[in-house]
């Protein structure tokens, strides 16, 4: 009996430290998660009392337990709701999907209904139109001509915005929805008609011109046919890819020009020469990038200006060889101006002093001559002719000054011609050597330099050699009257003193 009482009472020992140990567990476990497992229970209605006894905790573990299985067969019926919900869910999900088959086949249907009504609608229009069909494509492809011709026309200027209803009849027609109407093929007839008849005319009209200073301005042109556009100042331009009449950033040379200026001024009816571009304004481009006169030679004191180099006309084509040419011409030409001026005036003072032969006077050449001759009367014939030939020489000098010097230069000028081409072919075959042949372009430098500085030479040449034979002439017909008449005055001397003039000219020989 006793030994019983030990072993129950050994197990209630064991039971209590068990308990106590799943107290001490709970305890910690709620003092460690206080905020999670402490609000489900209260939130449950789990009331939480401190055990102070084993009755009161196994009391608050009985609590728990009660507590614990209703939170678990809430959370069951909410979790077998939510089953439920889902299941609802899924079968109107199922119920929609069953529906949208139904509806893409209705469509599917439709679609193949329509696609069919389509073929025979289209089938049907096939057989109404017939061969009308193909003046869809005609007109279609005139009016799609016809519109480039227009806009490709210099008589846009003048008649614009033709091509906007030749556009919308070309759409219209490539749609092939619709026939064109007789009045719209009226209408595209008359426009081609309009248009050829135009090109064959010359009509004055006023125009918006683009300025190359910027800005439009109101000017009277003349167009002629489908080639040019003239103003007041000349040629004007005709930009196709803007559809604007612009002027010309230069004009071209002066025999194009004056020809647009006289049939700008020309009144109606009066036929005048005219130059015209047939190419659309492409020989007109070429001729107004071609280099003026003054380009090609240089201006005096543009290079000089511009710091490009240190001689006037050194900017032209001929570079500095060129200019030296230039300047060497110009002193040529002004040296044998300045001596036929000044033998000009030699030769009227002594044709004057041949009329007036017995009064001699010391401004030209044969009053001094007879200056001499009056001075040395009294001498033999022999003296006299010594007398007047050295009056004669010392006259020479002041007849021909500087006529040597312009022929001279009538010599080297060509010469330098010549040089300034061998420069000129030197830097052409250069520019070959490192850049070949592709772009000629390359070698036009070298060449307008070569061809330029031989023009002018030869201009230099030519002038002056002419002038030199001129300015020799004066000089000769001077000093011939200088010749004759100081003969005259040995044999009028030789016979006046009873002397042969044949021994006067064999003592002098």
């Amino acid at each position: 009996m006793s030994k019983k009482l030990m072993s129950n009472k050994s197990s209630s020992h064991k039971w209590v430290i068990t308990l106590g140990a799943v107290f001490m567990a709970i305890t910690g476990y709620a003092q460690d998660d206080s905020d999670t497992s402490g609000s489900i229970l209260v939130d449950e209605g789990l009331t939480v009392h401190e055990a102070r006894t084993l009755d009161d905790l196994l009391e608050s573990i009985r609590e728990r337990r009660d507590v614990e299985n209703l939170a678990h067969q809430q959370r069951i019926e909410a979790f077998e709701r939510q089953v439920a919900d889902q299941e609802n869910l899924f079968k109107e999900a199922e119920d929609e999907l069953a529906a949208a088959k139904l509806r893409t086949t209705d469509l599917e249907t439709t679609i193949s209904n329509n696609d069919a009504t389509i073929a025979d609608r289209q089938q049907e229009l096939d057989q109404k139109l017939g061969s009308l069909r193909e003046l869809f494509g005609v007109i279609q492809q005139v009016a799609g001509e016809t519109r480039g011709t227009f806009l490709g026309s210099v008589v846009s200027a003048e008649i614009p915005d033709r091509d906007i209803f030749l556009n919308n009849l070309a759409q219209k027609m490539g749609t092939a929805m619709e026939l064109a109407s007789v009045d719209e093929m009226n209408d595209m007839w008359s426009l081609m008609l309009e248009h050829i008849i135009a090109t064959g005319e010359v009509t004055r009209f006023t125009g918006q011109v683009l300025a190359n200073e910027g800005g439009k301005k109101e000017t009277d042109l003349v167009r002629v046919g489908a080639f040019n556009l003239v103003s007041e100042k000349g040629y004007v331009n005709y930009d196709f890819n803007t559809y604007q009449i612009t002027d010309l950033s230069r004009q071209p040379s002066g025999e194009f020009t004056n020809t647009a200026k006289s049939l700008h001024r020309a009144n109606p009816g009066k036929v005048v020469p005219f130059a015209i571009d047939p190419t659309r304004g492409s020989i007109l481009s070429l001729e107004t990038e071609r280099a003026t006169f003054g380009e090609m030679v240089g201006s005096p004191f543009g290079g000089i200006a511009d710091g490009k180099c240190w001689l006037p006309f050194c900017d032209g084509q001929g570079g500095m060889v060129g200019s030296i040419i230039i300047m060497v011409g110009i002193v040529g030409v002004v040296l044998a101006v300045w001596r036929m001026v000044v033998l000009f005036f030699v030769r009227q003072k002594v044709n004057a002093q041949r009329q007036d032969f017995d009064n001699p006077r010391d401004d030209n050449p044969l009053g001094k001559l007879l200056q001499v001759y009056t001075e040395n009367k009294d001498v033999d014939s022999e003296t006299l002719q010594l007398k007047i030939g050295e009056a004669i020489l010392h006259e020479m000098p002041a007849l021909t000054r500087n006529i040597s010097l312009v022929q001279v230069i009538s010599v080297v000028a060509p010469l330098m011609g010549l040089l300034g081409t061998v420069i000129g072919m030197i830097q052409t075959f250069q520019a070959i050597t490192l850049f070949g042949t592709g772009d000629p372009k390359i070698m036009a430098g070298g060449i307008s330099t070569a061809l330029m500085t031989t023009v002018l030479g030869l201009c230099v040449a030519i002038p002056t050699v002419l002038l030199h034979a001129l300015t020799s002439q004066f000089s000769r017909s001077v000093i011939h009257v200088l010749d004759e008449q100081s003969e005259g005055l040995i044999a009028e001397h030789a016979e006046s003193k009873g002397t042969p003039v044949r021994e006067v000219t064999k003592q002098s020989d």
